[in-house]
């Protein structure tokens, strides 16, 4: 036999859901920032190397692919 207490209570749905809001932009913003960091860091990095065209392309083509696996295992 199994001793499972059950607690039951009452939350208001508008304030759960006004977190939630509040912690998905907090994300967002998170997000956002990070990405807009290293953007300008490989802005940088392009400009210090004196990359060319193709090779821009290439890093930033290396950049989304580590991105997109990151979001492979976040998910």
């Amino acid at each position: 036999m199994r001793n499972i207490e059950t607690h039951s209570f009452e939350a208001d749905e508008l304030a759960m859901q006004n977190l939630l809001t509040a912690a998905r932009n907090e994300e967002r913003k998170d997000r956002a920032l990070k990405f807009s960091v290293r953007l300008a860091a490989l802005a940088v990095h392009i400009h210090k190397k004196g990359l060319n065209g193709v090779e821009a392309a290439e890093l930033l083509r290396q950049e989304a692919e580590r991105f997109e696996h990151e979001s492979r295992e976040l998910h």
